[in-house]
Order: C-alpha cells, then sequence, then structure tokens
C-alpha cells in the first residue's frame, strides 16, 4: 500500500519546505512503484500562497485517518497558523492518527503548539531557535542538527533545505539506502552531508545587545576575529570588571564573551576557506586560533568538520 504524505499548506508558507519534500518523496514513489502518495493540503481547500508569491493548488485537509507522515513546514504566515484553532486541532487529531510527524524548519512551532515536542529534543532554523526555546521551555530547542528524531514519533529539521535532509533519511528508512541514494542522485544531492547533523550555512547571526557599549563590543570582535580579544580587554573598552561585564554581556547577547569570540573566529575562518587559497596555517593565524591544531578541535566541535574536509566539500 502507498503510504499518504500530507503536506500543510498555509497563507505564508516557505515554498522549499514544501517542494523540498514533496520532490523527495514523489521521486521515491517513482521508484518503489507507487510507495507514497504526496499532497499538499490547506484548511478550506483554498490555493496556498506562499510568503513569495508562488501559490500552490491544496484540497481540503483529509480525515487524520487517511495519514501516514504529516509534514509541517514553516515560513512567514507560521505564527498565524499557529493561532488558528481549527488549523490546530486538526493538527493534533492529525498527529495521533499519523505513524510519523515531521517539522521543517519554523514548523517546529506547529508540533510545539500542538504539545507534540513536550520533554522532547528539537531543533529548528537557527535564526529562530532562541524564539523557539523562549516560548515553549517543556521544548530542549537545539539549533545545530540538520535533524533531529525528536520522539519515537516526531522529527523536526532544521531551516529550508533541511527538510529534503530528513525526507531523504525517512526515504531511507522505509525503503532502504539505494533507493534514498538514487533520489538524492536525480535531485543532485548528498544523501548525508560531509560533516553530518551540523547546520554549516549558518553565519554568526546573534542578537543585537541593548546597552550601546555591548553592541560596540560585538561590533568590535565581529571587524578583527584575529583580534586578541581577552575578558579583561573587552571589559576595559566598556569600563566594567570582567566579572561584571561576562554577566551583563550574557545576559544582553545570550552567549558568554568568550563562546561569542570563538563563534566569531570559527564564521571568519569558514568564510576564508571558502573564499580563499590560503593554508589552514595562515587562516588559523589571521582569524585568532593561533595554531592550525586549535582551529582543528573548534571547527570539529563547533562544526562536526575538520577545516580541510570542510574545504574540499564547499570550496
Amino acid at each position: 500500500m502507498a503510504r499518504s504524505v500530507v503536506i500543510l499548506g498555509f497563507p505564508g508558507v516557505q515554498a522549499l519546505d514544501i517542494v523540498g519534500p514533496h520532490d523527495v518523496f514523489t521521486g521515491a514513489a517513482t521508484l518503489t512503484e507507487g510507495g507514497y502518495r504526496v499532497s499538499v493540503a490547506s484548511r478550506d481547500g483554498d490555493p496556498v500562497c506562499t510568503g513569495t508569491g508562488l501559490s500552490f493548488v491544496a484540497p481540503a485537509m483529509p480525515e487524520p485517518r487517511d495519514i501516514d507522515t504529516l509534514v509541517l513546514p514553516g515560513g512567514a504566515g507560521v505564527d498565524d497558523a499557529r493561532a488558528d484553532p481549527d488549523t490546530m486541532a486538526w493538527i493534533r487529531r492529525a498527529a495521533a492518527a499519523s505513524r510519523r510527524v515531521v517539522s521543517v524548519c519554523t514548523g517546529a512551532f506547529l508540533a510545539a503548539q500542538a504539545g507534540l515536542l513536550d520533554g522532547c529534543r528539537a531543533t529548528t532554523h537557527w535564526a529562530h531557535a532562541n524564539r523557539m526555546a523562549r516560548e515553549f521551555p517543556a521544548v530542549v530547542v537545539d539549533p545545530e542538527p540538520i535533524f533531529v528524531r525528536s520522539s519515537a514519533q516526531v522529527w523536526t529539521a532544521a531551516g529550508v533545505t533541511a527538510g529534503i535532509d530528513l525526507s531523504l533519511a525517512l526515504v531511507e528508512e522505509d525503503h532502504g539506502t539505494e533507493v534514498a541514494q538514487t533520489v538524492a542522485r536525480y535531485l543532485v544531492l548528498y544523501l548525508r552531508r560531509p560533516g553530518g547533523q551540523t547546520q554549516f550555512a549558518a553565519p554568526v547571526w546573534m542578537p543585537r545587545a541593548r546597552r550601546r557599549p555591548i553592541r560596540e563590543v560585538q561590533e568590535a570582535i565581529e571587524a578583527e576575529p584575529g583580534a586578541p580579544h581577552s575578558i579583561s580587554e573587552l571589559a576595559r573598552r566598556v569600563a566594567m570588571s570582567p566579572r561584571h561585564f561576562t554577566r551583563v554581556f550574557t545576559d544582553e547577547v545570550g552567549e558568554a564573551p568568550g563562546a561569542y569570540v570563538e563563534r566569531v573566529r570559527t564564521e571568519a575562518a569558514r568564510r576564508q576557506l571558502e573564499e580563499t587559497d590560503d593554508t589552514v596555517v595562515t587562516i588559523a593565524a589571521r582569524c585568532g586560533f593561533g595554531t592550525a591544531e586549535t582551529m582543528r578541535r573548534n571547527f570539529i566541535r563547533r562544526i562536526g568538520i575538520a577545516p580541510d574536509h570542510y574545504r574540499k566539500s564547499f570550496t
């Protein structure tokens, strides 16, 4: 029997959150002689208009008992969707009847609103992870992975293209590696990204501090990643004691100053690996790591892959 994959559509949905999983599962359906039946559904059967103006024809949301895999995409309209009681009631009924539920990007907010992620580890787009953690304290939000199996039933994927990675993993689980690998080849993708689960492409993105002096410290770090940036030196800039500065910076930015410096340096090194032919030794020194070994350990911890492997994959 074909497994029914239903992708929920709503006004302001992210187009690729729909199209990515749709193409993976329909591609697998072709290879498995109808292993999946894929559809996009909307609340009243109205066309689904994405945030960029692209529209999809969509039937009304089906009876939940007919769904094998429910896909909850994200997008600019996700807050309106989760504020709609009829949409949320249908998601809860559909989730209770489905074999598995998949969220993509900020679709994790729909899953969390429905109570599907309480007590679970989940991911979402890195830019929205802090907000999700604030709004849903019962959810352990991890902004780093491409996707997470949050529970026996629920999977959550990071932003946009990560929905494709997760869909390939689900096809592999259902039909084996050969089918998933063939779909990936047709889409000109890796079945598994080099380096595993990390959201490589996330640039340094942190909230700007409210206090002007702390913002100026952030800007100084970002302007010269390779400068010393010791806690004592940064504290001196804002005329604070190191201890008080660390507390204020962490409260304002959401990350300790040492971790922030490390994140900025990693981003600077990542970009230089992509854009220059300079050696790892040179880049490590220029970005403030001191030695290539220190940079390598930092890359493996933060990105999940060594610098030379990163360069081969992303140059």
